[in-house]
């Protein structure tokens, strides 16, 4: 399913899903979020140890739609105001979203999301 290759630049990964080489950062972000599927959101999600579901679910669709929309990533006090705004404050809060991405919810929501790492993140 998933290999991870060695650099192809500075900094650069390659990862094998499903037949086809994918291009990562270093952190393991895509370099081209068009290459971007739920299936290997599911991969992506597991190398940073989590099980999707469906809260989950709606948080990497709502950083894809805030991508479109936007054309950057969101950072996470963006994140959970835009959170608030659409979902309510249960979920637009930051407790909610480190439940569900416990490592920083603006960088692992982005990440599984195939997006690029959020400008603010560290």
């Amino acid at each position: 399913m998933l290999n991870c290759g060695g650099d192809i630049a500075a900094g650069e990964k390659m990862l094998e899903f499903e037949g086809r080489m994918i291009a990562t950062d270093a952190q393991g972000y895509l370099m081209d979020s068009t290459t971007w599927s739920e299936a290997l959101a599911l991969v992506l999600a597991e190398q940073e140890g989590i099980a999707l579901t469906e809260p989950h679910w709606e948080v990497v669709r709502f950083v894809r739609n805030f991508y479109q929309e936007f054309n950057t990533s969101p950072a996470i006090r963006m994140l959970v105001k835009a959170m608030a705004q659409k979902y309510g404050e249960e979920k637009g809060n930051s407790r909610y979203l480190y439940k569900l991405f416990p490592k920083g919810p603006a960088k692992q929501a982005t990440k599984i999301a195939g997006l690029p790492k959020p400008v603010k993140c560290i």
